[in-house]
C-alpha cells in the first residue's frame, strides 16, 4: 500500500491544526502562565484556542472535496465538509463563551481537550474506515468525559461524567462487537469492501447480531431511547459550555459516521428492493426516542434535565432523517443536525451565564429574565422556538424537511410516513414544554431584589451569532442544503 504524504496532510490539515494548537495551549501556559492571575490564563488560552479552531475552518474551505484519501480510509465529499464545518463553528462559538461565564483553576487544559474533542469530531465526519472511525469516536468521548468532570468544584459535575463515562464504556463495547464481526463477516475494514462483501452473501444471523450491536453502541452515543438514560444526569451536572458540545457537536459528528457506515457499509435499500437488514431496527428506535424524549419533557421541573428528553425526542427525529436518507439523500437530516445543534449551544450557552451568576437549574430561576437581562431572555426564547420547529427560526425547516421526506417516502401508511406522522403530533407536546420555559423568562415577575445579569462580551458575540444563524439558516436554506 502506497501512501501519497503530501495528499494526507492535505486531507488531516483541519485535524493538524487543532491538535497544534492543543499542545500550544497547554505548552506556553506551563512556560508563561507562573504569576499570572486565573482569569489571564483562562483568557489567554481561550484566545489560543478560537485562533486554533478558526485556522482548522479556514482549512476546511480552502479544501475542495477532492474523494477518497489516505489509502481509502477518508472520503472528503460534501457530507464530510459540511459536518467539518458544523462542528467548528458550534466548537468556536462554545469557546468564545466559556472565559466569562466557566471560572476554572485549570483553564489550558479544559481547552485542549475540547480542541482534541473536536479533532476527534473532524475525523468522524469523513472517516470511511471502521478503525479510524472508532478511535475518532474514542478521541472525542474520552475528552467530553473529562470535560463533563473538569467543575471539581460541583458534586454533580463528578457525578455527570462518571455515569458518561460508564455509560460511553458500554456503548464502546458494543460498537467494536459489532465491528469486530462486520469485519469477520467482510474480511475488510474499509466501508465499500464492507459493502461489496454482504452483497456477496445472503443475510445471516451474524450479520443481524452485528447490526444489533452496531446499533446499540450509536443509540447509547447519540442518547436514543432506551438507551437514553445518562443523558439527563450528564447534562444537569456537565458544566453548561461541555453540556452544550456534548449535544451539539457530538450528535452532528456522530449521525455523519453512522449515516455513512449504515448507507455506504451496510447496503442501503433500493428503491424497489427489499429493506435494508436495519430498517426496522432503526424505526424502533426512532419511535421510542421520540415518544419517551417528548412525554418525558412535560414532567420535568430542571432546565437541563428538559433539554436532555428534548435531545432524545431529537435523536428520534434525526434516526427519522436517517431512515429516508437513501433516498433523499444526506441534506435534510445534516441540515436539522446543524439546527438542532445551533439552538441547543444557544439555550446552554444562556444557563452558563446563569451560572456564572448564581445558577440556573429550576424553571423558577428563569423568573423575569426578560426584565434582568432582554438579550438572555431573547436569545432563549428564539432557541427554544427552534427547537420547537416555529418559523421563521431553522428549526422549523429541519423538521418540515425530514418530515416531507418522510411522507414522500411511501405515503402515510408507510413505516416513515407514520413515524413522520407521530413526530409531527409530538410536536405540539414538545411547544407545550418549551412554552413553560419560556413563560417563567417572558411573562413572570423578577424575584424582589433579583439584580440584572451582565453578560460578558464573548458569551454575547456568541449568543447573537447564535440566532443570527438560525435566522439566515431558516430564512436561507440554500446556504446549507446547496452544499449537497
Amino acid at each position: 500500500m502506497t501512501i501519497d504524504y503530501s495528499e494526507l496532510l492535505h486531507a488531516f490539515r483541519p485535524e493538524a491544526c487543532l491538535v497544534a494548537g492543543a499542545l500550544l495551549v497547554l505548552g506556553l501556559d506551563l512556560a508563561t502562565g507562573r504569576g499570572r492571575t486565573a482569569e489571564r490564563r483562562a483568557r489567554n488560552a481561550a484566545l489560543l484556542g478560537l485562533l486554533a479552531l478558526a485556522a482548522a475552518l479556514a482549512a476546511t474551505f480552502a479544501a475542495a472535496p477532492t474523494g477518497p484519501v489516505a489509502a481509502g480510509t477518508m472520503l472528503l465529499d460534501p457530507l464530510a465538509r459540511v459536518t467539518r464545518t458544523g462542528v467548528l463553528g458550534l466548537a468556536l462559538l462554545v469557546l468564545a463563551a466559556t472565559p466569562g461565564t466557566l471560572r476554572l483553576p485549570h483553564a489550558a487544559e479544559y481547552v485542549a481537550l475540547l480542541l482534541f474533542a473536536t479533532a476527534g469530531f473532524t475525523l468522524m465526519a469523513g472517516t470511511t474506515s471502521l478503525l479510524l472511525g472508532f478511535v475518532a469516536l474514542e478521541l472525542a468521548s474520552v475528552a467530553l468525559y473529562l470535560l463533563a468532570g473538569f467543575d471539581k468544584s460541583r458534586p454533580e459535575s463528578a457525578e455527570a461524567a462518571l455515569k458518561y463515562f460508564l455509560f460511553g464504556a458500554v456503548a464502546a463495547a458494543f460498537l467494536l462487537f459489532g465491528f469486530s464481526l462486520l469485519y469477520g463477516l467482510t474480511g475488510a475494514l474499509e466501508l465499500p469492501g464492507i459493502a461489496r462483501g454482504l452483497a456477496a452473501q445472503p443475510v445471516s444471523p451474524l450479520l443481524l447480531v452485528a447490526v444489533v450491536m452496531v446499533l446499540v453502541g450509536f443509540g447509547f452515543k447519540a442518547a436514543a431511547a432506551p438507551f437514553h438514560l445518562w443523558a439527563p444526569d450528564a447534562y444537569q451536572g456537565a458544566p453548561a459550555p461541555a453540556a452544550a458540545l456534548i449535544a451539539s457537536a457530538a450528535k452532528l459528528a456522530g449521525l455523519a459516521f453512522f449515516l455513512r457506515l449504515l448507507e455506504s457499509g451496510l447496503t442501503a435499500p433500493a428503491a424497489d428492493g427489499p429493506p435494508a437488514p436495519w430498517t426496522g431496527a432503526l424505526a424502533v428506535l426512532a419511535t421510542l426516542s421520540l415518544v419517551v424524549g417528548n412525554l418525558a419533557a412535560l414532567g420535568q421541573g430542571n432546565v437541563r434535565r428538559l433539554l436532555a428528553y428534548s435531545a432524545v425526542a431529537h435523536a428520534g427525529a434525526l434516526l427519522l432523517g436517517v431512515l429516508v436518507s437513501g433516498r433523499a439523500g444526506p441534506g435534510p437530516v445534516v441540515y436539522y443536525a446543524v439546527t438542532y445543534g445551533l439552538a441547543t449551544v444557544g439555550a446552554f450557552l444562556v444557563l452558563a451565564v446563569l451560572d456564572g451568576q448564581g445558577g440556573a437549574q429550576a424553571h423558577a430561576d428563569l423568573a423575569g429574565l426578560r426584565r434582568r437581562s432582554p438579550l438572555l431572555a431573547g436569545v432563549l426564547a428564539a432557541c427554544l422556538l427552534s427547537l420547537a420547529g416555529i418559523p421563521p427560526f431553522a428549526g422549523f425547516l429541519g423538521k418540515f424537511l425530514v418530515f416531507a421526506e418522510a411522507l414522500k417516502a411511501g405515503g402515510p401508511a408507510s413505516l416513515p410516513g407514520a413515524i413522520a406522522l407521530l413526530a409531527i403530533a409530538l410536536s405540539a407536546v414538545a411547544l407545550y414544554y418549551y412554552l413553560i420555559v419560556l413563560k417563567e423568562a417572558l411573562v413572570r415577575a423578577p424575584a424582589p431584589g433579583a439584580p440584572a445579569i451582565r453578560v460578558p462580551a464573548g458569551a454575547a458575540l456568541s449568543l447573537i451569532a447564535t440566532v443570527a444563524l438560525l435566522l439566515a439558516l431558516g430564512l436561507l436554506p440554500d446556504l446549507l442544503l446547496r452544499r449537497f
